[in-house]
């Protein structure tokens, strides 16, 4: 019974030690994750969406508050001559081998998607992850802030084969333009008068 209780106490000790360097190795790298990410993964995708800008979208970002939820989502601003002409958020929505994230970009003056770019994706090789690709993603430049697949009424026609990780892309984006209608008056405010 001594020894049962023994061994109990043991691996509690050792699984409350190895909780707590996990937690600190966590809180230790999490800002390094956070560069590596925005450095090669939205970076590259904000490129994509956004264009003729002189600053820097990724040093400009700020965080949101979506109103009436807790949700946080952060806004890459686009601006010329310390003016903002264009956003990019990062929205994602479930496909086939888990979410697909979707840099989306937005022209301020038009209310036009200015493109999108895939962030991530864990879709099958040479099928799903088709939806990255040139052909799916020029569709959506210039394209109006209401978006559809074909096969449901509307003008965005969908990779072949593929039909859960267009899904998904076209999900992400419209989640994108919801977030993008709630915080415009607040995202214009943000950075009026060059601040």
């Amino acid at each position: 019974m001594k020894e049962g209780l023994k061994m109990i106490a043991v691996l509690t000790l050792i699984c409350g030690m190895f909780s707590v360097t996990l937690a600190s190795l966590r809180q230790a790298t999490e800002a390094r994750i956070e560069e590596q990410v925005l450095t090669y993964v939205q970076g590259p995708a904000i490129e994509q969406v956004l264009s003729g800008y002189d600053n820097s979208p990724v040093k400009d970002r700020k965080k949101f508050t979506i109103h009436d939820t807790e949700e946080q989502v952060i806004i890459f601003p686009a601006m010329k001559n310390g003016k903002i002409f264009g956003v990019a958020l990062e929205t994602f929505a479930k496909g086939y081998g888990g979410d697909v994230g979707v840099m989306v970009g937005f022209d301020m003056g038009s209310n036009k998607l200015s493109g999108i770019g895939i962030t991530t994706m864990k879709e099958t090789p040479g099928v799903g992850s088709k939806v990255a690709g040139h052909g799916f993603t020029s569709q959506f430049k210039g394209h109006p802030a209401t978006v559809e697949l074909n096969s449901k009424g509307g003008d965005i026609d969908g990779v072949a084969g593929a039909t859960i990780s267009s899904t998904a892309s076209v999900e992400a984006v419209k989640q994108a333009i919801a977030i993008f209608e709630k915080l415009k008056p607040q995202i214009v405010q943000a950075w009026s008068n060059g601040s």
